[in-house]
């Protein structure tokens, strides 16, 4: 099939990259000029694994191209995915300008039936807002043209997205239009050989879903987060209980993990944008503010831990940090738990010494011209002259470090561990003192423990 994608950030490039691997002849078209030529010169304006090596071979195919030209993406395909960004707003509310004028520009050069399939995360009712402004050039230029305007939401997750996309939980469709109801299914046939994963909905009911399941991920993470908090107050142990409500099959193990906080372009936006359309129907969703709230508070937890061992002011002091993004395999720094913590410890006097693994050059865009801030190649190099180390992403390369490296480079041997990656025990053998998320049985506890005993 001859598919246009409009918008190659990540929804639209992994999009676009996954359905021509499928066999189908995809236009990716972006007005955004430098990152075009950043594509067709075989570079990529993000980092996801596996999607370079997809995207390489479908360019040399000949089933993938990158273009500025809008008049010819509207021509080329029968389905035209709107995969464009849609910030937040100083309100919270999902900024719709980018994926309007997507649709403008579709109204403006289509010639035949298209069908509007609108892939980015959007309130509830823009399918209808889609509508009135390709309806509204078409009016323009005298035309009467038939077109569809669906919702076709992602679940891809920053990390794992081409698996995502190639194995799909459920692929939601809401369609009014059996034509266009139709044309995805076939477009969708060869990722659902061997069940049927597609799930056929009102476009209003498509809209909401992607919201909900974002919000009620980011709600499982602050629960547990605020739990967390509780039970370094009364000597409990987070992963003790995580496993111990997990094992429950209608709680699951998933995105129970105590942490940091949640950040990205996802969770942190859409938790907002939902709470949003929610007030504007009347009916607020006191659950998600609170979720929100905890979150926040969440992301300076591990600074309010370096606070308390070593004091409010920090001058003088230099600290490590391993973990940029805010989550392994990307280099997205968006909302990022690290932002918050080096701005604290900024703010507090001290200096830091971070390593990430791919999201370096994301992070000296937001610390340009900051001297106290070092960006380095290594997590070894990261340690050096340092007091103590902060752990804010879980890569893989920082789950089994040398303790005795991080020790002896440390002026105090101290960890502080916004992901739960160690075990405190092995921690208190090797003499390193370590400061994780939930897991620290409170002294004043233990204390009355014992007296009552």
């Amino acid at each position: 099939m001859k598919v246009s994608v409009i918008g190659t950030g990540y929804v639209g490039l992994v999009t676009g990259a996954c359905l021509a691997d499928a066999g189908n002849n995809v236009f990716c078209c972006d007005i955004d000029a430098a990152k075009i030529a950043t594509l067709n010169a075989g570079g990529l304006p993000i980092f996801e694994p596996g999607l370079e090596a997809v995207v390489a071979r479908n360019r040399a195919a000949g089933r993938l191209i990158f273009s500025t030209d809008l008049a010819a993406c509207v021509a080329h395909g029968e389905l035209q995915f709107v995969a464009v960004g849609t910030p937040p707003g100083e309100d919270g509310s999902a900024d719709l300008s980018h994926v309007v004028a997507a649709a403008r520009s579709i109204g403006r050069h289509m010639t035949d039936y298209r069908v509007i399939v609108n892939k980015s995360t959007v309130p509830v009712g823009t399918a209808d807002e889609v509508g009135i402004a390709v309806k509204e050039e078409l009016d323009k230029r005298g035309k009467k043209l038939p077109f569809s305007v669906v919702s076709n939401p992602e679940f891809l997750k920053e990390g794992a997205a081409i698996d995502d996309f190639m194995r799909p939980d459920r692929i939601v469709i809401g369609s009014d239009d059996e034509r266009a109801t139709a044309l995805l299914r076939d477009l969708y046939a060869p990722f659902q050989r061997n069940h049927e994963r597609v799930m056929v909905m009102t476009v209003r009911s498509a809209e909401l879903t992607k919201y909900a399941a974002n919000a009620m991920l980011a709600t499982r993470i602050s629960f547990m987060n605020d739990l967390a908090n509780l039970a370094e107050r009364i000597g409990a142990d987070i992963e003790e209980v995580r496993r111990g409500i997990g094992s429950d099959p209608r709680i699951g193990y998933h995105f129970l993990y105590a942490g940091a906080g949640f950040g990205g372009s996802c969770f942190p936006k859409d938790v907002k944008a939902l709470q949003r359309t929610a007030e504007d129907a009347g009916h607020p969703l006191r659950l998600l503010a609170a979720v929100d709230s905890v979150n926040e508070a969440q992301k300076g937890v591990l600074a309010g831990k370096v606070m308390k061992r070593f004091g409010a002011n920090l001058g003088g002091r230099r600290f490590a940090v391993w973990g940029l993004a805010f989550k392994a395999n990307t280099d997205d720094m968006r909302e990022a738990s690290s932002t918050v913590l080096i701005s604290a410890l900024l703010g507090a006097g001290a200096e830091v010494r971070a390593y990430d693994p791919v999201a370096r050059h994301e992070a000296e865009k937001i610390y340009a011209g900051e001297r106290r801030v070092a960006l380095v190649d290594t997590a070894v190099a990261a340690l050096e002259d340092c007091d103590a180390l902060c752990v804010v992403t879980e890569w893989q390369e920082f789950r089994s470090p040398d303790f005795e490296a991080v020790k002896s480079r440390l002026k105090t041997a101290a960890i502080f561990d916004g992901r739960n990656l160690y075990d405190p025990a092995a921690l208190e053998r090797l003499g390193i003192e370590y400061f994780p998320i939930g897991r620290t049985p409170a002294k004043g506890f233990a204390k009355k423990v014992t007296a009552s005993q």
